[in-house]
């Protein structure tokens, strides 16, 4: 492999990775808080992108309002399932809402069957990201550069509602001690409906991307790269919104780059994945950012 084509193996790699970021910081913001997998978290995905599907195709709103309609509408979702299923469970057992996260994920593909129908529907990618930039050897098409750059801002923007906002601390606070933030008056219920919200609106983002990226949805969509982006998560540190970050860019670079310098292997890069969970799982149970929390 020359120079060339490493570098665009490697904005590949960049570009799979920000979108494993974007969907797996949903699923280590609701560890974090309630040590729950939603195993929803991909179907919200799916439905986030029909939004945006219907709002620029059905409506003809420009891309971007769609992608913001989306997002608002999956955050409504996002809290209309811990709402409905999850916060009637906060004090049964753990099992309970895990075996209920794949009951709702199993609800949300079969519900996008019968509404949606199976047939998958074509995703227009805007104009801005269909140009193809050329340096030389190394052709790379602007969808590629952008989705890290929106991906980096979005990123900032989470991070800086997490460390100078008042839910984002408590989002914080009650990731390390659920009992003492009530004592102090803050109301749990709230701040983890908020973590929903803001999960799923990324889960959102994350998927409109990926329906660019690989241009068409259909109601299975959020499977794949649901599991995917929570090995990302496990990957980084579960419960660490910047391990997700790392785990997501690690991940997409490993499945890039192991069908670049192996193509006799590429068969297996979705099998990649499942092989780093086993691999965290058994060397490094908390990740890479993750720390040992009592229980």
């Amino acid at each position: 492999m020359d120079a060339a084509q490493l570098t665009q193996q490697m904005i590949n790699g960049l570009t799979l990775g920000s979108l494993y970021a974007l969907i797996a910081i949903g699923y280590t913001m609701v560890y974090g808080i309630l040590r729950l997998i939603n195993f929803a978290h991909g179907d919200v995905l799916m439905v986030g992108c029909y939004f945006a599907w219907f709002g620029a195709v059905q409506f003809g709103l420009p891309w971007w309002v769609a992608l913001m309609g989306a997002m608002a509408l999956t955050a409504a979702l996002g809290v209309l399932i811990d709402q409905g299923a999850y916060r009637p469970l906060r004090r049964a057992p753990r099992i309970s809402a895990l075996i209920t996260a794949i009951g709702v994920s199993f609800f949300l593909e079969n519900l996008g069957l019968v509404v949606f129908g199976g047939r998958p529907k074509a995703f227009a990618r805007p104009e801005m990201f269909n140009h193809i930039y050329q340096w030389g050897e190394v052709r790379v098409l602007s969808l590629s550069i952008w989705v890290p750059i929106l991906t980096a801002i979005i990123l900032a923007g989470l991070l800086l509602f997490i460390r100078r906002t008042r839910v984002g601390m408590a989002m914080r606070a009650l990731s390390r001690d659920l009992v003492t933030v009530q004592l102090m008056g803050i109301d749990p219920n709230r701040i983890i409906a908020a973590t929903f919200a803001l999960g799923s609106a990324l889960a959102a983002a994350g998927g409109v991307f990926w329906a660019m990226k690989y241009p068409q949805i259909n109601p299975l969509m959020g499977v794949l790269p649901g599991l995917k982006a929570f090995v990302a998560a496990v990957l980084g540190g579960i419960g660490n919104v910047t391990g997700a970050m790392i785990g997501g860019l690690l991940l997409g670079m490993a499945e890039i780059m192991l069908v670049a310098l192996l193509p006799e292997l590429a068969g297996y890069r979705d099998a990649l994945a499942f092989v780093l969970l086993i691999g965290i799982l058994i060397f490094r149970p908390t990740g890479i950012m993750g720390e040992e929390l009592p229980e």
